[in-house]
């Protein structure tokens, strides 16, 4: 009995390595396949998305420095880094920041060369950029900030050539021409026949009138208030290169001459 059941285990035991060998499973005295290793099935692994090659850009403009009421040319030109060919599709955007945020002016396709061409007519000194939007293929791609200067036409010319046509006229206290005039009063009239604004007829008073400005950075046209201290006592037209015109004092006529103090303050008026 004993040698018996050694032979039936030894039996079943080696059963069981071929089984093993086999790739087969020996459960409840019945053999049953299984796959074998070889046969096993690979887990299918998607194939990561192609990650978007993001174009190149060479952008040219047309002037950096724009007479006001002009118009300025953007070009971009949008090339395929891995193959240097153009991009023929997408659309451009062209922005100017404004106030901190960047505003889209307008939008026009690729052209099958890669060049789009966006216009603007900015009335501001200020910065444009063309953004190229992406697609399935291509990503996003911004442009670089471009400064356009915005060169307003100098109104000051309109100023100084009326206060030429009173030169010769001769002071007189409290008026304020055509034919006489002391100084408050004839800035007072030249800024009313070429502004239409009104001017106090009181020098210390014209300090406030228009907006500040920088005596590095007066023009042609500014008013001009010399000062004792802070109060202010004469009043001038500037005439450019340090001159100014003016109705100086009693005796005097009005005339174009040089700046006497450097104690002012500059006031624009155009």
């Amino acid at each position: 009995m004993h040698e018996r059941s050694s032979s039936r285990r030894r039996g079943i035991a080696g059963a069981g390595t071929i089984a093993l060998s086999l790739g087969l499973c020996l459960c409840a005295g019945q053999l049953v396949g299984t796959p074998a290793a070889s046969a096993a099935t690979t887990p299918v692994v998607k194939a990561a998305a192609a990650a978007k090659v993001r174009p190149s850009v060479v952008t040219k403009v047309s002037t950096r420095n724009l007479k006001y009421g002009g118009t300025v040319k953007v070009t971009a030109k949008y090339i395929n880094p891995v193959n240097g060919k153009a991009v023929t599709t997408g659309s451009v955007r062209l922005q100017a920041l404004r106030g901190g945020k960047w505003l889209t002016w307008q939008q026009k396709s690729v052209a099958k060369n890669g060049v789009v061409t966006l216009t603007a007519a900015p009335k501001i000194t200020g910065d444009l950029r063309a953004v190229y939007l992406g697609n399935a293929k291509f990503a996003t791609q911004y442009g670089a900030k471009i400064r356009i200067n915005v060169v307003r036409p100098n109104s000051g010319n309109k100023v100084i050539n009326e206060a030429k046509r009173h030169v010769g006229a001769l002071y007189k206290f409290g008026a304020a021409g055509p034919k006489r005039f002391d100084c408050s009063g004839y800035t007072q009239y030249v800024y009313r026949k070429t502004t239409g604004k009104k001017l106090a007829h009181k020098a210390n008073s014209q300090q406030k009138a228009g907006r500040a400005v920088a005596k590095g950075s007066k023009q042609v046209g500014d008013l001009i208030v010399f000062r004792n201290g802070s109060y202010g006592y004469h009043t001038a037209i500037y005439a450019g290169a340090g001159y100014m015109y003016d109705s100086p004092h009693t005796g005097a006529r009005v005339s174009k001459r040089k700046m006497f103090s450097s104690n002012y303050v500059v006031r624009r008026l155009v």
